[in-house]
C-alpha cells in the first residue's frame, strides 16, 4: 500500500479529525476511503464507451445483401 502526504490548513485538519471522530474513524481511513471512490468511480471516457457499445450493439447488424436493386431505387412514383 502506497503512503501520500497531504497538507491541509490547520482549521480544515482541524474539522477533518472532529468529523473523524464523530463517525469513529480517522482522518486517514476517511480520506482513504474519498480515493478509492474517486480511482473507482467510471470516467467520463468510459461512461461514454459504455453507451456507444450499448448503442452499437441495439443496431442490427448491416448487410449490403439487403440493400434495393438499381430497379427498386428507381421505382418510385413521380409527384
Amino acid at each position: 500500500m502506497a503512503n501520500i502526504t497531504v497538507s491541509l490548513p490547520d482549521d480544515v485538519y482541524r474539522r477533518a479529525r472532529i468529523r473523524a471522530a464523530e463517525q469513529n474513524t480517522s482522518v486517514s481511513k476517511m480520506v482513504r476511503q474519498f480515493l478509492t471512490e474517486v480511482g473507482t468511480a467510471e470516467t467520463d471516457f468510459e461512461r461514454r464507451r459504455r453507451l456507444q457499445d450499448q448503442v452499437l450493439a441495439a443496431i442490427p447488424a448491416f448487410s449490403a445483401r439487403e440493400r434495393l436493386t438499381r430497379e427498386q431505387v428507381h421505382d418510385r412514383a413521380v409527384r
